[in-house]
């Protein structure tokens, strides 16, 4: 019988130096030739590799240009009304000619033109310049509640988990009880009440989004709290109960920052919800008053079931604004929920 030889050699068995050689570079270590990344960046990296959380990134840079740079270079301003001249039918601006005022009437719902690219409402005021100023209050009302929620449930959340027991008890409390409140009677009442002390509509509006934020910080305070609660038994913070640091400084210091990732996400997606509730109380009358322009306000006109049928450049165009703009946002917080969670690998 044939002898069989073996296909290996006691060599090819013999331990190898992998360090002598990085990737055919001679002479390098293999410190030199790793990359290291900060949390920071490792999140920065597969929060771009995210395409929906990318293109939710440029729509909303496109739209913030849309609402802010452009109206510098419009010629119309948000409550400036148009007329049409019953002679001639020619357009009329208050301030050029106001004698000829008397025989004109508005160039109410006109369709797009030249002069309006978007045509006009109701009232006469061009849809395309309502749009760039509506969307300045609609995106100010989301940024601003957010913030006051996070400025109030931030605080509350992490003194809540960070004490526990009864001021525990009182904070999450009161969190249940205004989480209770139908919110869209309450604004309505206060509403009722801005209009009963003549506040004008210019500051209405500032006045509702403090109340929204103050309503709204329920949520971002039981999840600090949760978070607070895990990490205040974990070692850093024995390390820096031992070393003696005032309490302002272990939750605020400490605590706090180590529940960022959760407190942006939460940021991120509610403020597509609170663009849509501006949308929702604008609708029914509660935001932003007659003459300013807000999104909602403008889709508001689908109450009139002729304009909603016959004049769709009334109220199509805001409602994709707001369409677009929760979704883009929506889609970064998506992207930000996965970039943060260690859990996810790319």
């Amino acid at each position: 019988m044939k002898r069989m030889e073996p296909r290996f050699s006691p060599r090819d068995f013999e331990p190898q130096s992998f360090l002598d050689d990085t990737s055919g570079v001679s002479g390098v270590s293999i410190e030199e030739t790793q990359l290291f990344l900060t949390p920071w960046q490792i999140t920065s990296r597969r929060f771009f590799q995210n395409k929906l959380a990318v293109s939710g990134v440029v729509i909303l840079f496109l739209i913030s240009a849309f609402c802010y740079i452009l109206p510098l270079f419009f010629e119309y301003s948000e409550t400036e009304i148009f007329y049409l001249d019953n002679e001639t039918r020619l357009e009329l601006r208050i301030g050029e000619d106001s004698s000829a005022l008397s025989n004109s009437v508005l160039n109410s719902l006109s369709p797009p033109s030249a002069a309006h690219p978007l045509g006009t409402n109701r009232m006469g005021q061009d849809i395309l310049a309502r749009l760039m100023y509506g969307g300045r209050i609609s995106l100010m009302v989301g940024f601003i509640v957010v913030a006051v929620e996070l400025i109030f449930g931030i605080f509350l959340g992490g003194v809540a988990g960070y004490y526990g027991g009864a001021i525990s008890a009182v904070i999450m409390r009161a969190a249940d009880i205004i989480s209770s409140i139908p919110f869209v009677p309450l604004m309505l009442i206060i509403a009722s009440l801005l209009i009963s002390l003549k506040i004008s509509p210019a500051r209405k509006i500032y006045y509702t989004m403090f109340v929204m934020g103050c309503l709204y910080w329920t949520s971002v305070a039981r999840l600090v709290r949760g978070s607070v609660l895990s990490l205040r038994e974990m070692e850093f913070m024995q390390a820096a109960e031992a070393s003696g640091i005032k309490t302002f400084n272990k939750i605020f210091r400490h605590l706090i920052p180590n529940t960022l990732p959760v407190i942006i996400v939460t940021a991120t997606l509610d403020l597509g919800t609170i663009i849509i509730l501006e949308s929702t109380l604008s609708f029914l009358g509660v935001g932003v008053g007659a003459p300013y322009a807000s999104w909602g306000n403008m889709v508001s006109t689908v109450n009139d079931s002729e304009i909603m049928r016959n004049f769709p450049h009334a109220w199509i165009a805001p409602g994709l604004l707001i369409l677009f703009t929760v979704l883009a946002f929506n889609f970064i917080g998506d992207g930000l929920r996965d970039a943060t969670d260690p859990r996810m690998k790319r």
